[in-house]
């Protein structure tokens, strides 16, 4: 299955960042991620009786290392070493104070038995599963409620075997939605880094309701074709079967209710492409709120579209104080799209006059080759996107209308094709303030070298 992968993205359901971003360098809160994690006791999955053949199920081995190791959590905390071979699972748990280490030529099969991958509850902010009704399969690495979990190593693999779940989903013989690779909730200071994710399930990486969360050095690989296999990895390459960074915050009511907003998020140094959806996207969950978003340093390509921002009458919620910034687009069929229409509810008791709030979105220093059409930008009747400001951008557009805009305000400067009338107005000394510009507190964080901090609901 190697030879038809192309990176794939990483789910980034963002969620909760309502701490600081922690810098690699200089902060007790984030491990390094440049050596290897230095825990005071480590043992091998292979002292717990796992067989890494490939056919062996192991699941029962990692339950008991982890079980066995959490007794050195208040002693400095502790590492499970993956050595080489296939190392087939279902899913299992971390524990708080865990480094899981994986030797380069490792690799964490996910179990093609379905039975393998518990079902768990619903996330709150969504109040059903993402796909179907009800609950959901338990992630082939999971946790909650955990401090201190590093996942890392030299360059080892974790493959989920996704292909059996992407026939179930074609076919409809899903009984619940599909389970992701990781996924860490209401969780705190995590590293993932120097680890391949392979054909992932469903969405690849998925840290909800958490803080200080680091994902460097990564890369994750499915099929372009391989259905929702979204990803979450700044300083990596994505390509993928849907969008390559998507941030959330829940959905309708749900989301509204629980009130978990996306925020205080760096995103930087992404490389990557996806055939039917975007490099980067808001939404369409965002009912919780996003806020105080700085993506930089970004190249997509072969892709649907660039930027991304999505959203619904009957969602609430707000997208606000957004900024990206020196983007690099190829082959690319609408540079920025903003869609006030996605529609797609997760039933009927929303409501439908709950409109959200899109506002001082900020995107700038963008150069496009092989543009199909610069924007397309429709907000929602009576419900206007605000202050919506763009800044040098120059994109070689094939259409003869590369702008169509409606339901938005805001203001333009040195854009090429020169932008659609709602956005012609110059951003003057007297408008200034009207855009979204970075405060001193995120500029500052994103010049730390290699780091690139997410967190997701």
């Amino acid at each position: 299955m190697r030879r038809s992968l192309t990176p794939v993205g990483v789910l980034l359901v963002l969620a909760l960042f309502t701490d600081s971003p922690c810098s690699a360098r200089g902060s007790s809160h984030c491990r390094s991620t440049d050596s290897e994690d230095m825990r005071p006791h480590s043992v091998t999955i292979s002292e717990f009786g796992a067989v890494g053949d490939g056919v062996t199920l192991n699941t029962k081995a990692f339950q008991n290392a982890i079980f066995y190791l959490n007794s050195f959590a208040d002693k400095g905390g502790a590492k499970l070493f993956v050595p080489a071979g296939r190392w087939l699972t279902g899913s299992f748990d971390l524990i708080s104070h865990l480094t899981l280490w994986l030797d380069k030529d490792a690799v964490i099969l996910g179990s093609t038995t379905s039975k393998d991958w518990p079902v768990i509850d619903p996330l709150p902010s969504y109040g059903r599963g993402r796909e179907l009704p009800g609950g959901r399969h338990q992630s082939l690495i999971y946790g909650r409620n955990l401090t201190d979990v590093v996942i890392t190593g030299d360059n080892g693999t974790i493959d989920g075997q996704g292909d059996i779940w992407w026939r179930w989903f074609r076919t409809g013989n899903l009984n619940y939605t599909r389970p992701h690779l990781v996924e860490l909730m209401n969780s705190t200071e995590v590293v993932i880094s120097n680890v391949t994710f392979l054909n992932s399930p469903f969405w690849t990486i998925h840290p909800v309701y958490c803080s200080q969360v680091a994902v460097q050095n990564v890369t994750i690989l499915a099929p372009l074709d391989s259905p929702n296999t979204d990803g979450i990895d700044p300083d990596c390459y994505i390509s993928t079967g849907d969008d390559l960074i998507a941030i959330k915050s829940g959905w309708d009511e749900y989301g509204t209710a629980y009130a978990r907003p996306s925020t205080n998020i760096i995103i930087h140094r992404v490389i990557g492409q996806t055939r039917t959806s975007a490099g980067i996207t808001i939404g369409s969950e965002m009912s919780g709120g996003v806020s105080e978003v700085h993506a930089e340093n970004l190249q997509f390509s072969n892709s649907s579209t660039g930027i991304s921002i999505k959203t619904s009458p009957g969602r609430g919620g707000y997208v606000r104080d957004i900024y990206i910034s020196d983007v690099t687009l190829v082959n690319v069929g609408i540079a920025i799209r903003f869609n006030g229409h996605y529609g797609e509810h997760p039933d009927e008791f929303y409501d439908p006059n709950a409109l959200p709030t899109i506002e001082r979105i900020t995107v700038k220093d963008v150069r496009g080759e092989n543009i199909k059409m610069a924007g397309l930008l429709e907000g929602i009747e009576g419900d206007n996107f605000l202050n919506i400001c763009l800044s040098n951008i120059t994109l070689n557009v094939t259409s003869a209308s590369p702008w169509n805009c409606s339901y938005i305000q805001g203001y333009s400067a040195s854009v090429d094709p020169e932008a659609c009338e709602p956005l012609e107005e110059i951003i003057s000394r007297e408008h200034y303030s009207d855009c979204y510009h970075l405060t001193n507190h995120l500029l500052s964080s994103s010049h730390q070298k290699r780091s690139a901090w997410l967190l997701s609901q």
